[in-house]
């Protein structure tokens, strides 16, 4: 490895790991922790001051795709700890957002991935004007690039989709760079009206698996993410990868049941899809 990718890598913890070795340190297992609106997640695999995940980012209203940021599409919301093992095995979280809709979440931290679980309900008089919320993970370091460089698109051929059943690096062809807001891309999976999505380029091919992530530093390492239901796919500015979940706008009393996973695991794409689409089967299906 030369001197260029060391200095890039900053503080990357595996910089020389075979993935024989990758494998070993994975069996040691994550931590997670959460405070003022980001979670941090640590392992073996991480850089030494762990991922950082602005959770929650946003809440989102539909119309959102040519419309004012933060004049239109933001609700107010805000979030508070319940409770966090003293492990760091698992996290408690609740989110009230100013229309009534509350999420309750649960986060576990295992060997290679991170498990959410979050139960919606909504105490409001009249329907929820919530139809997508933002989590949103902080890649720079992972991928082996300074959080504060200029160029905002230096991560990009580290990261990926799914095309044609196949992991596929960004950026793709055809490629989206026309917005309200630039630079980024957006993927919109077929179930989400084309409204309804980021105000960044929206790719002209749909999401066609809810799987986006990235390659560490030394290509040893993989991240990734999927949540269901999703709203889009959506690659961003602060050296960031969303899988953003669906809420849909729920009415009066209405409950809706959310999951997600990160995965932390060895540079096998095949492997890695085949577990993704075990986790998440409805996303095979949809694709079919």
């Amino acid at each position: 490895m030369n001197a260029a990718v060391r200095r890039r890598q900053g503080r990357f913890t595996v910089a020389a790991m075979t993935l024989a070795a990758v494998a070993r340190a994975v069996a040691s297992g994550l931590s997670v922790e959460w405070s003022n609106n980001w979670l941090t997640v640590r392992g073996p695999l991480l850089p030494a001051e762990g991922l950082r995940v602005h959770y929650l980012e946003a809440v989102c209203r539909a119309g959102s795709r040519d419309a004012d940021w933060v004049a239109h599409t933001l609700i107010p919301h805000r979030t508070e700890l319940l409770r966090r093992a003293s492990d760091g095995s698992e996290l408690e979280l609740n989110t009230f957002v100013e229309d009534g809709l509350q999420m309750h979440h649960r986060i576990r931290a295992g060997a290679d991935e991170v498990d959410f679980r979050i139960e919606a309900a909504h105490q409001g008089l009249e329907r929820s004007a919530a139809h997508w919320a933002q989590v949103c993970p902080r890649l720079g370091r992972f991928t082996g690039f300074d959080d504060a460089g200029p160029d905002l698109n230096d991560y990009l051929p580290k990261c990926f989709i799914v095309l044609d059943g196949a992991i596929t690096r960004l950026p793709t062809s055809p490629w989206a760079t026309k917005a309200r807001y630039t630079p980024g891309q957006v993927w919109r999976p077929r179930h989400v009206p084309p409204d309804d999505v980021n105000p960044r380029p929206l790719n002209p091919r749909p999401a066609e698996l809810g799987l986006i992530g990235c390659f560490s530093a030394d290509e040893r390492t993989i991240w990734a993410t999927a949540w269901e239901p999703y709203q889009e796919l959506f690659q961003g500015v602060a050296r960031c990868l969303h899988a953003d979940f669906r809420l849909g706008g729920l009415r009066p009393g209405e409950r809706r049941s959310i999951r997600g996973k990160m995965y932390i695991v060895p540079a096998d794409s095949a492997a890695l899809l085949r577990r993704y689409l075990a986790d998440f089967p409805e996303h095979a299906e949809a694709a079919r």
